[in-house]
C-alpha cells in the first residue's frame, strides 16, 4: 500500500504547551508546526473550529498559555518532491541582505516588494523564505512588521524567548531602553526645518475591496512621528529622517500626507505627478526605507544595525541633485 507522505498525520494530534512556547498566536504556531501548511489552510481549519485549544474554540489571535493543550486535525502538506515555496533568486537574496544574526535573533534588510508573510492571495512572505532557507530552526518568527513595499532593517526571532525580549521592548516595558526604529523618507515639496513633529491620531479602515486605509481622524489612536531634514531637492523634494515613535499601521506614510509633503512612489498616499517624475528618474518603488534600529538584547547587549537603502535610492537622489 502506498503511504500518502503528504498527510502529516491520518490521525488527530495533541500538543502540550511549554513555557518557552508561550504567548505566541495559535496562527503563527500552526504555521511553524504545519511547515509548508498554506496560510489559507491554517485560518480555515480555526475558522471551522477544526483546531481546539483545551477543548474550546479559538480565533487566529488567540495567544497560547503554558499547559494549554491543542487539538490539531489530520492537514495534508505539499508533497515532498514538489517545487520549493520560495524561488532560490529569493532566497539568496534574502541570505545576502542579513544585516546581523546571533544565536536568538536574525535581522535582515527587506526587499521593497516583499511581504513580510503570505496571505491575502500571496503565496510566502519574508518569514516563509526564512523558514525555508534555515529549516533547522523551528521557532522563526516575525518580531514586527514593515510593509510590504517599505524596505529595510527586519527583526526575525529564532527563539520564543527572544521574541518575548523583543516585544516587551517594543512596548516600552522591557528591562532595556526600547527598540528605536528609524525611517528614510523622499517627500514632496521644501519640508519646513520648524516641523520637528507630527502629532496626529490615526483610525484604520477597511474599504468593501479589502484593502485597508488609514486617515488621520480624533476617533484613532494617538500617534507620533518625528521628522528631520536631511536634504534638501530645491522646493520640489525633500530627503527626511522619520522616527516613529507609536507604531500605528502606515504611521509615517500618513503623517507625511497629513503635514502637506507625502512620499515618493506611495500608491495610497502618495501625490501621483509627484511619483510619476520620480518614477521617470529611476525611482520605482516606494522612497521609504527602515534605515537603521537599536535594540537591548536579553544579554544587556545594545545591538545597532544600519541596512543602506540601495541602488534605486543612490540613483535617484544623484539624479535629483543634477538638477
Amino acid at each position: 500500500m502506498k503511504i500518502d507522505q503528504s498527510v502529516i498525520s491520518a490521525a488527530v494530534q495533541t500538543d502540550l504547551i511549554s513555557e518557552d512556547q508561550a504567548g505566541q498566536r495559535i496562527d503563527n504556531y500552526l504555521l511553524t508546526r504545519l511547515k509548508g501548511a498554506p496560510r489559507t489552510l491554517i485560518y480555515r481549519i480555526l475558522r471551522k473550529g477544526e483546531v481546539r485549544v483545551n477543548k474550546g474554540r479559538i480565533k487566529p489571535e488567540y495567544r497560547l498559555q503554558a499547559g494549554d493543550s491543542i487539538r490539531i486535525p489530520p492537514v495534508r502538506l505539499p508533497q515532498p518532491d514538489e517545487p520549493a515555496l520560495v524561488g532560490q533568486g529569493i532566497l539568496n537574496a534574502l541570505e545576502s541582505n542579513i544585516l546581523h544574526e546571533d544565536k536568538g535573533l536574525i535581522v535582515v534588510n527587506k526587499p521593497a516588494g516583499l511581504a513580510v508573510h503570505g496571505g491575502s492571495g500571496l503565496d510566502f512572505g519574508v518569514i516563509e523564505a526564512m523558514r525555508q532557507l534555515r529549516p533547522e530552526l523551528q521557532q522563526l518568527e516575525l518580531v514586527h512588521r514593515l510593509d510590504r513595499d517599505t524596505s529595510g532593517c527586519l527583526m526575525i526571532a529564532k527563539k520564543r524567548s527572544m521574541l518575548r525580549h523583543l516585544h516587551a521592548e517594543l512596548r516600552g516595558d522591557g528591562p532595556g531602553k526600547g527598540v528605536t526604529k528609524c525611517y528614510l523618507a523622499l517627500v514632496r515639496g521644501r519640508w519646513p526645518s520648524t516641523v520637528k513633529k507630527v502629532h496626529a491620531p490615526l483610525l484604520k479602515n477597511n474599504l468593501r475591496s479589502g484593502e485597508r486605509m488609514v486617515e488621520v481622524n480624533p476617533e484613532g489612536k494617538e500617534s507620533l512621528t518625528e521628522f528631520r531634514v536631511v536634504q534638501r531637492f530645491g522646493d520640489f523634494a525633500t530627503l527626511v529622517e522619520a522616527r516613529p515613535i507609536t507604531g500605528r499601521t502606515h504611521q509615517i506614510r500618513v503623517h507625511a500626507r497629513h503635514a502637506g509633503h507625502p512620499i515618493a512612489g506611495d500608491p495610497k498616499y502618495g501625490d501621483d505627478e509627484f511619483s510619476r517624475i520620480i518614477r521617470e528618474k529611476g525611482g520605482k518603488r516606494l522612497f521609504l526605507h527602515a534605515v537603521s534600529l537599536a535594540a537591548d538584547l536579553p544579554d544587556g547587549e545594545r545591538l545597532q544595525v544600519v541596512a543602506e537603502p540601495g541602488d534605486v535610492w543612490d540613483r535617484t537622489l544623484s539624479r535629483l541633485n543634477e538638477e
